[in-house]
């Protein structure tokens, strides 16, 4: 099953190809004097931040300098939950009781809003990051903590996550937008999931990603690694920001959209 069947806010074409779409990416993704991501590149170019909330990477100083600057360049923010994770990067999956985890998503949500708010806007979205996100795909328990967590927060945030996900489907029924999105760099299986990061082929080359986002926003279509190809309805595109080169990557992305004819514009509403 695809995301899609709520209403549709972009823009479309005469073929029903989406011709309004966002580019996220995920940054903050440091810690101390550690620092991962090049979030001030990426914020030049980007329309929405998946903000590291301090569980799997980030911390204060972070996570308030990110918020900052994307205040100041009118990017959309968004908290990356995870779980809590830091030596793994949160790409580990923990077997988490759902109240934890509920209770752990609102914290991180929390945090960062604390951030967003002094520098004069707010967090409007949630999605989460490496193995809970995955995660939340199938995992009925886990993907409902998560939707419980934003409800209970205040209701109004959006939640981003794979199109066809237990979570995008949780969130619709509670009466949440959920946005489903698709990645640039990443390989896709036949059922639509993400190949893992430890299999042949799971990071896409560099070269190749300006056509597969504009694949995805125009066509609604996605090569697989089985050779064919899957529809796949998407609202916002993902450029991993831990990569050595993200800011290229988003840069190309986002030229090679606005030449076929794509507005890139954040999903949230203003």
């Amino acid at each position: 099953m695809l995301a899609g069947d709520r209403p549709f806010p972009f823009e479309c074409g005469d073929n029903g190809a989406v011709t309004t779409i966002d580019l996220n990416a995920d940054l903050g993704e440091g810690f101390g004097r550690w620092t991962l991501t090049d979030d001030a590149g990426l914020l030049d170019v980007i329309t929405s931040a998946n903000v590291a909330c301090g569980y799997h990477a980030g911390d204060p100083q972070t996570m308030d300098r990110v918020c900052r600057i994307a205040a100041e360049r009118g990017v959309a923010i968004g908290a990356q939950v995870s779980y809590r994770d830091l030596a793994g990067f949160g790409r580990r999956f923990i077997d988490t009781d759902p109240a934890d985890l509920e209770a752990d998503v609102l914290y991180q949500v929390g945090a960062l809003e604390a951030f967003a708010r002094a520098a004069g806007t707010r967090v409007a979205y949630v999605k989460p990051h490496g193995a809970l996100y995955n995660a939340v795909v199938h995992h009925e328990a886990q993907a409902a903590a998560v939707v419980a967590a934003v409800q209970r927060y205040d209701g109004q945030l959006d939640l981003l996550g794979l199109p066809g996900s237990r979570l995008l489907a949780l969130a619709g029924e509670a009466g949440l937008r959920a946005v489903a999105e698709g990645f640039v760099d990443r390989a896709y299986t036949a059922d639509g999931t993400l190949l893992p990061r430890n299999e042949s082929g799971a990071i896409v080359a560099e070269a190749g990603r300006p056509a597969r986002a504009v694949r995805l926003a125009m066509d609604q279509r996605v090569d697989t690694v089985a050779g064919g190809e899957i529809p796949m309805r998407v609202e916002s595109l993902c450029v991993h920001g831990d990569s050595p080169d993200a800011v290229a990557t988003a840069r190309d992305v986002r030229a090679a959209l606005e030449s076929a004819g794509a507005a890139i514009r954040a999903f949230v509403a203003e």
